[in-house]
């Protein structure tokens, strides 16, 4: 029996094609929308952008979406992963109404439809990819590899969503799509929604054909389920047993999601659908163009035609392209979309164009947020207490988790690091959340929980946070230092996106992506060279200053505090670089509160220039800087007592760029007043010294000497890497003495000390296997 009548066929398939009639006017079209005169070369844009070969199949699959959504009141969203056929969601969000509700001017007429073809991929129009500016987008396509991550993590905490998510068949090559089919093992079915995977196995990528394509179908669906998917293959001969086709398919899928929903209280692992759809790449299109294969081949990937005035014979086909779509049965004499056809939609309150989830600052509610002073850090003077910062920090966390239990709306994410990251506190009331087999000398694991770090992939983790994010909730990363330097890209793509949406009256602003980077380069000396990266801020102060925000905590009061300001912010990429090894305490938590709001600050403790011009200025920026920089403060006032010295703790880097280029920087008078106009800086660096150069380029003071990680490392102690970078109390010192000329012959005694002292240190450790006790003791 037929799942579909004759009338709901042929409209259905009328809908498909007034989507593909769109989806090539609007990478050819700039005027003549619905072809009333003769198509000439005034009516073509210039230079036509983008990609065709895509666009058929997701129009397919979106009039087949909006027949179950209307059919069993589905809450739905759309995720495209091919996101650079982005004309074909921009056609189906018009055809919807969407479009035209968030854009007015586009009007649901021919004027509107002109207006839509001709701004596409168009100087001052709109991207060619499924951008920030396109409605029910979270997920832009143009780097591929991420549809899936970000369909899970908007399900998270939404168990009435399906997040219907296409997956290109060339991104399912990438690493990240790869990783992703096993995030069925982490989803609650009970407690969240429910990702529908739509494999669009149209064959071919740029030049070459996909993988996927390219192997046996029981070997496709063998790999399917070793995955823990049950797969369906929607393949026919023609378009109209295709309809069909996908129409049952759906309506299988959807059964089935709703059995897996009633049943969840049986606490068994689900297995859940996907779609496996297999058609030509460029369905719909020319079959040939220039006596070669279109159609079904990697020619159909971007655009078919090549339409300029060297190549006039291809006006006359394209306008055969456009009316084999029969735009005079889809639109009336207003250029607006049939009645009948848009009856198809499932109408505002369940469009997915319009979908609240997909614009999540729509449900963003603010976190309640426990007071963040009563988890001080008792202080009495200044590096007395020895403290872990980041297990200070997860009694914080801890305490958000239970704050924000029964608003579901708060997660942490990390690849397998929250013990290792110090944040054991946050078990105390919650667990890893798991739905994979589960063993009793399993630890923390459970069907639900508010953590997600059961997936070793970083790609994954930032993936299902910006879709947590997108999708109108609150979360952070965590991560080793080195390794988060593996989504660099995507932090840049979501840099990107707020960029765009910052522009978008009608985006509501979303919670910060929040990084805490820990486990960090200078300890990491017992996992060696591959484990010391510090550049992931160097890349992160490239992108918008209206977006980049960078924190150095030198103890946990001052991380605490930090971690507070983060979490509140919108619209804002954040890093914390956080200490989690046992490390002295600096700051009570009303100096910690007052040092994090400037962002910067003299430590009055431990300098001696009584705020007059010092001789020397020692700066730092970063927990073990911090120390480096006092401890050789220190040598120097016991060796020259009359010596004014002046220490400066940066926890807020962006202070030292020039406000001209961050709204974060000091202005001129200010900087002076705090490093001096022209004095020595020893400045003792987190990371890459050259960081600190280029943040300070505008500043008056050129006399700056900044010591950082420098690319040497090793598997050695804790001082040794530090000694091995120069960024030790030692070579510190050495350093200061060239640039205090006031000092005299007195230097070289120093001088000759503190190279003894390296070279005592190298014996000793190569010896004893660990630090000078004179080292490891060490106090203020």
């Amino acid at each position: 029996m037929k799942v579909l009548s004759e009338t709901e066929a042929k409209r259905i398939d009328a809908y498909f094609r007034a989507a593909n009639y769109m989806s090539v006017a609007q990478l050819y079209l700039k005027d003549n929308p619905l072809l009333k005169e003769k198509l000439t070369i005034d009516h073509i844009k210039p230079n036509v952008v983008g990609h065709w070969g895509t666009a058929p199949g997701q129009n397919f699959i979106y009039v087949h979406l909006n027949r179950i959504i209307k059919k069993n009141k589905l809450n739905m969203i759309y995720v495209s992963g091919p996101g650079h056929g982005g004309q074909a969601m921009v056609a189906n969000t018009y055809l919807e109404g969407s479009y035209s509700e968030i854009y007015p001017e586009i009007t649901q007429d021919e004027e509107g439809l002109k207006k839509l073809f001709k701004q596409f991929s168009f100087p001052g129009g709109v991207s060619s990819h499924v951008a920030p500016e396109t409605p029910g987008s979270i997920n832009e396509g143009g780097e591929l590899g991420y549809c899936l991550s970000h369909a899970f993590g908007a399900v998270l905490d939404n168990p009435s969503l399906i997040a219907a998510c296409v997956v290109g068949d060339g991104e399912a090559e990438t690493g990240p799509l790869a990783a992703s089919w096993h995030l069925n093992k982490i989803i609650n079915p009970l407690t969240d929604g429910i990702v529908l995977p739509i494999l669009h196995l149209n064959g071919y990528k740029i030049a070459n054909p996909t993988v996927l394509a390219r192997i046996p179908e029981e070997e496709l669906i063998k790999y399917f389920e070793g995955c823990g998917w049950r797969p369906y293959i929607v393949e026919a001969n023609t378009t109209a047993n295709m309809h069909e086709k996908m129409a049952k398919v759906l309506d299988k899928c959807i059964d089935e999601i709703k059995i897996i929903k009633e049943k969840t209280r049986l606490n068994k692992r689900a297995t859940y659908p996907m779609i496996i759809l297999k058609t030509p790449k460029g369905w719909t299109g020319p079959k040939t163009v220039d006596g070669k294969m279109n159609e079904n081949s990697f020619r159909a990937h971007q655009v078919p035609l090549t339409i300029n005035p060297q190549n006039p014979k291809n006006i006359e086909y394209l306008e055969a392209w456009l009316k084999s779509y029969k735009p005079e049965e889809l639109f009336d004499e207003k250029g607006t979309l049939k009645k009948e056809l848009k009856a198809l939609c499932p109408g505002p309150e369940r469009n997915m164009g319009m979908n609240p989830v997909t614009n999540g600052g729509l449900l963003l509610e603010d976190l309640r947020i426990p007071d963040f002073r009563d988890y001080a850090v008792e202080v009495h003077k200044p590096g007395s207490v020895m403290k872990q910062d980041m297990l200070e920090l997860g009694y914080f966390i801890r305490d958000i988790l239970k704050f924000n239990e029964d608003k579901k709306n708060y997660r942490i994410f990390g690849p397998d690091e929250a013990l290792s990251n110090r944040l054991n506190h946050v078990f105390e009331t919650t667990s890893r959340q798991w739905n994979g087999i589960k063993y009793d000398t399993d630890e923390y694991l459970s069907t639900y929980g508010r953590v997600i770090d059961s997936v070793l992939s970083e790609h994954l983790c930032q993936g299902m946070l910006e879709g947590y994010l997108l999708s109108g909730r609150h979360g952070f990363l965590h991560s080793y230092e080195a390794f988060i330097r593996i989504v660099d890209s995507m932090t840049s793509q979501h840099a990107k996106w707020l960029k765009v949406t910052k522009e978008l009256p009608w985006r509501r602003e979303i919670s910060s992506l929040n990084y805490i980077l820990s486990s960090y380069v200078w300890q990491q000396d017992h996992n060696g060279f591959t484990h010391q990266d510090p550049g992931f801020l160097n890349h992160i102060v490239t992108k918008k200053a209206d977006i980049v925000r960078i924190y150095l905590p030198p103890d946990a009061n001052s991380l605490i505090c930090c971690f507070d300001h983060v979490i509140r912010t919108k619209n804002y990429i954040n890093v914390i670089v956080a200490s989690k090894h046992l490390r002295p305490q600096w700051l009570t938590m009303k100096e910690a509160i007052a040092h994090c709001t400037k962002g910067l600050g003299i430590w009055k403790f431990a300098s001696n220039d009584e705020g007059k011009e010092p001789d020397i200025v020692m700066a730092c920026a970063g927990e073990t800087p911090t120390i480096e920089i006092l401890a050789a403060t220190k040598i120097l006032r016991e060796a020259f007592p009359k010596l004014s010295i002046r220490v400066v703790n940066v926890v807020d880097i962006m202070k030292l760029e020039s406000p001209d280029n961050h709204p974060h920087g000091l202005d001129n008078d200010e900087y002076d007043s705090i490093f001096t106009k022209k004095k020595p800086i020893i400045f003792a660096f987190h990371g890459y010294p050259n960081l600190i150069h280029q943040l300070s380029y505008k500043r008056n003071n050129k006399n700056l000497h900044v010591h950082g990680y420098i690319e040497e490392g090793t598997i050695t102690t804790t001082f040794d890497m530090k000694v091995q970078n120069k960024l030790d109390r030692y070579n510190l010192v050495i350093d200061a003495l060239k640039y205090l000329p006031s000092l005299g012959d007195k230097r070289s005694d120093l001088n000759e000390w503190c190279k003894n002292k390296l070279v005592e240190h190298k014996e000793y450790i190569t010896e004893h296997g660990e630090d000078m006790p004179e080292i490891k003791n060490w106090k203020w």
